[in-house]
């Protein structure tokens, strides 16, 4: 009879406010040092791309590490999201955090050999269960961005963007960036 710790969002609320950043996927606790200055340069450039096409169309809302509860043993920040204003009505709780899959999930990777398996494993399985429907890994170091797209029940690997590429999506008609902007 196992006995391993499932770790809830309950046991977050008593860790310290110490500047790290805690996560659970799947009752396993995960933890990052604050972010290097390039990851979070990236996540703003993200997010104010986002923002902009997103105020302009009145399609949805950009937001920067917002809480996503998706369960009490499934409680993470991704980097940045965008969801819908249809679904913001209904994903969106009192106390301010998502509990439903927001359309649009970007990761930034952080250096180091287990953050990048967190989001190239843990949470593409995480998003993929939940519903997200586009899954961004982005890699600063390389100038790089991997798309992952619902197909079936899945998310799965459609393309990479490069620096020279114009990042586009279905999921966000008339959008367009060029990746090496959001470097």
């Amino acid at each position: 009879m196992s006995t391993a710790l499932r770790w809830t969002s309950t046991d977050l609320t008593v860790l310290p406010d110490d500047g790290k950043r805690y996560e659970i996927i799947d009752g396993d606790l995960y933890m990052s040092r604050q972010p290097h200055w390039h990851h979070q340069q990236a996540c703003m450039r993200i997010a104010a791309a986002l923002d902009a096409w997103s105020r302009q169309t009145g399609a949805g809302e950009t937001n920067v590490a917002p809480g996503v509860i998706f369960a009490d043993d499934d409680d993470v920040a991704p980097d940045v999201v965008w969801i819908s204003q249809a679904r913001r009505t209904t994903a969106l709780g009192p106390e301010g955090h998502l509990h439903a899959a927001p359309e649009l999930v970007v990761e930034v990777l952080s250096p180091g050999g287990a953050n990048e398996r967190r989001d190239r494993e843990a949470k593409l399985k995480l998003y993929s269960r939940r519903g997200v429907l586009e899954y961004w890994i982005v890699d600063w170091r390389t100038q790089q961005i991997e798309v992952y797209r619902r197909e079936q029940l899945a998310l799965r690997l459609v393309a990479t963007f490069y620096a020279t590429d114009t990042l586009t999506s279905p999921l966000l008609p008339g959008f367009g960036c060029q990746v090496a902007a959001l470097f």
